[in-house]
């Protein structure tokens, strides 16, 4: 399995949640856990993704999906979770 872990902050609006998970269907990206809050006028999610099956390359989806982001107010990131997995063992 390829996780990636994608984090979507911004000012709250219709449809971040529509529109990210969206543009992860259509990749072939599965969604393994999910966690959103609305703190005052604020959204953040982080969210578990498998990317064994993506359509695309990571770098690509990680270009678009930050234009998605951008689109709609918000910034969107993804990282591989290697990367988190590599801080803990230093």
């Amino acid at each position: 399995m390829d996780k990636v872990v994608i984090t979507v902050v911004g000012k709250d609006a219709k449809g971040i949640l529509a529109k990210s998970c969206t543009y992860l269907a259509d990749n072939g990206i599965n969604i393994l856990d999910l966690k959103q809050t609305i703190v005052q006028d604020y959204f953040t999610m982080m969210l578990i993704a498998d990317f064994a099956d993506a359509a695309k390359p990571f770098d690509q989806i990680a270009s678009e999906i930050a234009a998605v982001g951008e689109s709609i107010g918000v910034q969107i990131r993804c990282q591989r979770e290697e990367i988190f997995e590599k801080m803990h063992r230093v």
